[in-house]
Formats: structure tokens, sequence, C-alpha cells
């Protein structure tokens, strides 16, 4: 399987030279990859429940970590997506950018960020699962401000990485406490799979289990816009459609979803789990909702349907009972399809008219007439009306809600308020767009090109054919991958119409009044429109999106601050605030290690207390030394001491390369500091006695690490091996030297070159100050 990972990777890095060779054909070629992909994982195809195949590469094999892989319904339902959806994107980039000369770097782009995915969909260790992740990060900040010269867009770019790499942050400590977790209860791997062998039972006891549990849930919140944590996705709305169309369907979105889904077994039996996906997904589901009807753009009114959609997702797997996955795995993939081609067709529109602004869009039917149709079909999908996939979706929606009981019935309230708005703005995106009176600014309009009605089209004949004949899905994959994410076998029997029942036609009537009532508010949407949206934009002022404003306005002053305090120009104020920041890292752990250090100080004899005195009286008499000259003498007596120092522990090749260092570095010292005059008392007392208690601690803390590392006890392993290798393969005894020159000789040569280009630039500076002199002399 990784070479389902690598080859898009591959791909995207070739993007650019073959749109320098192919030009506009370049989408079309790289289409190609995802479309073979595609067909390679639908070769698992149809999927038994519970089947899965796995690949295990070692790869930080003293870490524990492997390249593993596995592929069962749920990573194949998304695998599928992302390739199907993600060749459609391609072949629909290619011609709305047909003419632009970033289309190369766009469709790298995508193909990096579609194996990111695939990447993710398919790890089965946390670690590598996490290392993708930030990739799809990365590559959806770069997506997402392609049109970087546009500020908007450099914005929109940078708060969905800030908050979607916080997130990120936030997963990776939820994963390693897990796996400690799981270790200590016996099962000492990084493995997703093996880790959801243990029921949550057997973790939920664990001390880590809830903050392990908080962390991960956060981590999926914040790359599925839930709230509040939802703001960055409609900002996203800056990208180019294509992008929009790629990364609010089927991809980054989804892979909280996904993640959730993925770790369901691990913590579903958890109540904590169940309470907290149900709520924050029922407040995203409507809330959403609400925040799209007052929306004039229609990308954004695509991507706040799309946060409540995924706030559905959520809640589902919160609910956890056999319809709830049910419903999930349905709206999933119904809601891939249909909203890849509402992005999609956002665009044409745009493309043909020059706006996406809903009110003066209308009138367009007969200039785009297919655009029309998959378009109508695609939102009715949306709106749940039969017999699209969608309608199927929202029955086992509402049959899931009805099994709770008392529970249920708040769960569907929300959920019908919801579903009354979307099934409006569903009518709003596939009636205003295209039926009534075309507005004067709209004359010119015309049909998309083939390449870009090929996917809208293809996406939602999808949806209808599915919806007709569910069971080619459920049968297919829809099983397997219930299956998967509830950690249970489940069998799926979609039907549009499952006979007559109490829940059957409760389920029925709820969706029959929603559908009427969402028709009423579209009704009166466009009278009401302004309002909402001035209700809307006072709540968005108010709402995460200004605390996340503030939180980064504060940031960026308390940096400048700090910039001002710390960047002053003075070497002096630099090295106290290094030592300083090493003293504040290094004195807790010292401190915690202590009365094993200590231990360390009975194994010391009398001339070694002595040397070390010695030491410490030379170093002390350079600091009160008033002669540099004398300074540099005492500070290389204090090197010749601590050489004595390792000749008594047994390294008298460590000896002599610190009596030459010492010998070396006095010569030179004493030629440079020669012609300078002596010292001169430039600082307070104060100031003296401040570095000097800084110097102490600095110095304390140094000799503490010293000592805590002899506690350490390390593979002797490479050690031996390099003193075994310096005398048959670098004919060296002195074990010091062959390191530093040969094993080590590229390390050495970089710190050669480093004091080689300061020596440079001391060079250049008394050149400079002797040509400004000479200057001043003829002057």
């Amino acid at each position: 399987m990784l070479w389902v990972i690598l080859i898009p990777l591959a791909a995207a890095a070739a993007a650019p030279l073959l749109h320098r060779l192919l030009r506009a054909h370049v989408a079309a070629v790289l289409a190609a990859v995802p479309i073979g992909l595609a067909l390679a994982i639908a070769t698992r195809l149809p999927l038994e429940p519970g089947a899965a195949w796995t690949e295990v590469l070692p790869w930080i094999p003293d870490l524990g970590i492997a390249l593993a892989f596995r592929l069962d319904g749920l990573s194949l339902t998304f695998g599928l997506l992302i390739c199907g959806i993600g060749a459609l994107v391609l072949l629909y980039a290619g011609a709305y950018m047909r003419t632009d000369s970033r289309l190369g770097r766009l469709c790298g782009l995508l193909l990096l960020f579609l194996g990111a995915m695939l990447g993710v969909v398919f790890s089965d260790d946390v670690f590598v699962l996490f290392v993708f992740w930030e990739l799809t990060s990365i590559a959806s900040y770069l997506l997402i401000g392609f049109k970087h010269e546009k500020q908007d867009a450099r914005d929109a770019a940078r708060q969905a990485l800030l908050v979607t790499g916080a997130g990120g942050l936030a997963l990776l400590a939820g994963l390693v406490l897990l796996t400690i977790a799981a270790s200590q209860m016996g099962l000492s791997t990084d493995q997703v799979s093996r880790i959801s062998a243990l029921t949550t039972v057997d973790l939920s006891g664990h001390v880590l289990f809830v903050p392990a549990l908080l962390l991960i849930v956060l981590g999926a919140f914040s790359k599925s816009a839930q709230m509040p944590l939802h703001f960055w996705l409609p900002n996203a709305m800056t990208a180019p459609t294509p992008v929009s169309a790629y990364l609010h369907s089927a991809t980054m979105v989804k892979a909280g979803v996904f993640l959730l889904a993925r770790l369901n077994p691990v913590f579903g039996e958890s109540l904590l789990w169940h309470l907290l996906l149900m709520a924050t997904g029922a407040v995203t589901m409507l809330v959403a909702a609400a925040m799209a009807a007052g929306q004039t753009d229609l990308k954004r009114i695509l991507a706040y349907t799309t946060v409540s959609v995924l706030g559905t997702l959520t809640m589902l797997i919160g609910v956890g009972t056999e319809l709830a996955i049910k419903a999930a795995v349905v709206y999933l993939v119904a809601h891939a399809c249909y909203k890849a081609a509402l992005f999609m067709i956002a665009g044409s529109l745009e493309h043909a008219t020059g706006t996406r602004d809903i009110r003066q869009l209308s009138g367009l039917f007969r200039a785009m007439p297919v655009t029309a149709i998959s378009g109508i079909l695609a939102a009715l999908n949306m709106a749940g009306a039969p017999p699209l996939f969608g309608f199927i979706g929202k029955e086992l929606l509402l049959k899931a809600k009805l099994d709770l009981e008392y529970l249920g019935v708040v769960l569907i309230l929300i959920a019908s308020l919801a579903n009354v708005l979307l099934i409006a703005l569903a009518l709003v995106v596939a009636v205003w767009p295209f039926f009534g009176r075309r507005c004067p600014g709209v004359t010119l309009a015309h049909e998309a090109p083939l390449l870009m009605l090929l996917g809208p089209l293809l996406l939602a004949v999808t949806g209808l054919f599915v919806g007709l004949i569910p069971g080619t899905f459920d049968s297919a994959l829809g099983s397997a991958m219930a299956t998967a994410i509830s950690g249970r076998p489940i069998v799926m029997e979609l039907k549009l119409w499952h006979g007559v029942s109490p829940v059957a036609l409760t389920a029925l009537g709820i969706s029959a009044a929603t559908l009427t009532v969402g028709f009423a508010l579209f009704l009166r949407l466009r009278e009401w429109l302004a309002h909402i949206a001035i209700a809307v934009a006072r709540i968005g002022r108010r709402g995460p999106a200004r605390v996340y404003d503030l939180l980064f306005a504060s940031g960026l002053a308390l940096a400048e601050r700090v910039t001002r305090l710390t960047e002053t120009g003075s070497l002096h104020q630099y090295v106290r605030l290094v030592l300083l920041a090493l003293i504040v890292a290094c004195l807790y752990p010292l401190i915690r290690c202590f009365p094993v250090v200590s231990q360390l100080s009975s194994s010391w004899h009398w001339h070694e207390v002595l040397l070390v005195l010695l030491t410490l009286v030379g170093a002390a008499a350079a600091v009160f030394s008033r002669s540099r000259l004398s300074a540099i003498a005492l500070l290389g007596i204090t090197g010749l001491l601590i050489a004595v120092l390792f000749a008594l522990f047994s390294a008298p090749d460590l000896a002599i390369t610190q009596i030459m260092v010492e010998a070396l570095t006095v010569i030179l010292l004493v030629l440079i500091f020669y012609r300078l005059p002596q010292f001169t008392a430039f600082r307070t007392r104060l100031a003296r006695v401040v570095d000097a208690l800084v110097a102490l601690a600095a110095g304390t803390i140094m000799a503490g690490l010293v000592l805590a590392t002899a506690t350490v006890h390390l593979s002797p392993t490479v050690s031996e091996q390099l003193a075994r290798m310096s005398k048959p393969e670098a004919y060296g005894r002195n074990v010091v030297n062959v390191i530093l020159v040969d094993f080590r000789a590229m390390d050495t040569l970089g710190e050669i070159a480093v004091v080689a280009v300061a020596g440079l630039g001391v060079y250049a500076l008394i050149k400079l100050k002797r040509r400004r002199r000479a200057e001043e002399g003829t002057a």
C-alpha cells in the first residue's frame, strides 16, 4: 500500500515540469494517476465485513515505529472517494485554469494533498498517521493561499494552518498518551488496529484515558471544523474553486470525521465520548445551517452547509448505535458526491458570469442547461429528496434518533430545524441561479467546457443511481465500512422504502414535514435574506473568529514587545538570555535526579577533588584578573588541569586532544588580544553581580548535566565499535582524533567552515576600519 501513497507524491513533484511540456493538457495527463489508483483500490471490491489487508515495513525500529498500513472498509471507501473525486477535480481544474501559468503548481499541490490524505486513511501506525495528518495541513495551507498575491488568501491560509496545526499538536499529545496507556495495559504497540482490540472498559480505568480522549477529539474537531473551531473553513473559500471542491467535500474536512470513526472502537463505550460528540455535533449542525442562511456568496453558502453536515456526522458517530453508524456511512458518501458537484457548479457559474453573488444569478438555465441539470440533481440530493441517495441517509438519521427515546426527541428537533434550513438553501442553489428573469449583468453567460461539466454531472448521476439501486453500495462497501467504524459486524440492507412500520412512518412523516417547511422558507428567503445577513454578520463579529483575531493580534503585540526587550544589539545581553533560558529549562529535571547524582560523590578520591579545586581557583582568578593576557594564561592553566583529569579517568587520547586545543587557543588569543587595551569597568556593580550569579548558576547547571549523564547507562555498542574500527580502518590510535577527522569528518569540516567564515568576517571588518582611518587621514 505504500506505493499507492508514493505515486501521487512523485507525480506532484513532476507536475511543474510536465506543465512546461504539456501546458493546458497537464491536468488531463495527471488525472490518470488518481484514476489508476482508484481502479487499483477497487480491485478489492466487494469487501466482506471485517475483512482487512495489512502491510508493515520497518521505519524506526529503535522507537518501535513502523510504516504500518491497513485497508479495510473504512479506509477503502475513503480511498475511492479521495482518488475518484481527485481525478474529477484535476480534470475540472485543467479547464477552469486552462490559460493560467500556475496550473502546473495547482495540479502538483492537489496531488500532494491527495497523497497525504491517502496516507492518513491507510495508516495503521498512530505516528505515521500523524505525519500524514500534518502534511495535509501544510498542503491545504499552500492550496488555500494559492492566490498569494491577495491579502485575504494569505490570511485565510494562515488561519487554517494555525487552527488545524494547533489541533494537530493536541492530536499528537493524545496519541502519545493513548499508546502509553495501551502499553501499560500490556499491549506495547502503536498500531491502531491492535489498540482497538483493547475495549474501552480496559482503558477507561487508566489515568491517561480521559486526557487522551479529550486531546484526540480536539484534534479531530479542529480539522473537521466543529464549533467553535469552524470559522477557518468558510474563510478558506478564497481558494480557487477546484481546491474548495476537493478539500471541502471528500478530503481535508473529512479527515477529522475519519479519525473519529477510526477510533470509535477504542472510545465507543465511553460516556464522555458519546456526550462530547453528540453535543458538539448537534450544536455545529444547527448553528452552521443558520449561518449559511445569511450568506450571499455561493461558495460560502456551501461552506457553512458543509460545516453543518460535518456536525451531523460527528453527532451520528457519537450516538454510536447500529442505525446511527449506518446513517453516518450513507451521509458521508452522499455528502462527498453532492458537495463536490455543487462546488464545481459554483465555479462554473463564476467562470461563466464573473460573480458568485447569489442575488445576481438568475435565468441561466437556457445558457447552461447541463450545469443546471447537474446542479438541480446535486441540490436535491443535498435536500434529501427521494429517490436520491441523500434521502436514504436522512431517513436513517431520523430512525437512529428515534431509537434514543428522550434524548432522541431533542436531537430530532435540532436535526429537523437544521434540515429545514438545508432544504431551503439547497433550493436556493438549485433554483435561483437557473430560473427566473436573467439579471442584466450576466447576459454573456455560456455553458462550461466539457471537462468542467464531467465532474458535476457524473457525481450528480451517481447520487441518483445509488439512491435507486442502494444494494450496489451496501453489498460492495457499506457493510464493511459500518463494521470498521463500529468494531462489530453490521450488515447494511439499504432500501428506498422499508415497508410500513411505526418507526418508518414516523421518519417519513418528519421527512415530509421538513421538506414542506423548507420549501416554505425558501419562498420567503429572498425577502428575508438582507435581514438574516445582517444578523449573521453581527454574530460573526462577536463569535469564535473574533476570539481568534484577538489572540492573533495579542500574539503579534507580545512578540513585538519581547523583540524590543531582547533584540538590543548587545552580545552581552544575548549571552545572558541564552544562559537564563538554559537555567530555566534544566533546573527542574536536575532537581528531580539530584538524589541519584549525589550518590556519585562517594566514589571520588582526594587527588581528584584537589584537581577540581585547583581548576575552580584558576577559573576564579581569570574572572578577577585585570589583564587580558593573564586571564588567557589562567584559562589555559584551567584547561590543562582538566586534561589531567581526563588522563586520571583513563582517557589519554582525550587528554592529548585537550592539551593541543588549549595550547592553540592560548596562542591565538594572545596574538589577538595583545594590542587591545586594558579591561575597562563599563558596567555598574549591580550588573556585574547579576552576571556573576547567572554565570554561577549556568556553571552549576552544566556541572549537574555532566554528572547526570553519568547516571544514564546507554548501550556501549557504538563506542565499542568506534574503538575497534579506529586502528584498522582509520589508521589512528587516538579514538577522539579519529572520530573528529574521519568518522565525523563532514561535521568537523562544517565547524571549520563556520570558524573560517567568522575569521573572514573579522578580517573584513579590520580592513574596513583601516580604510576609513586612511580616508580620514587623507581628508
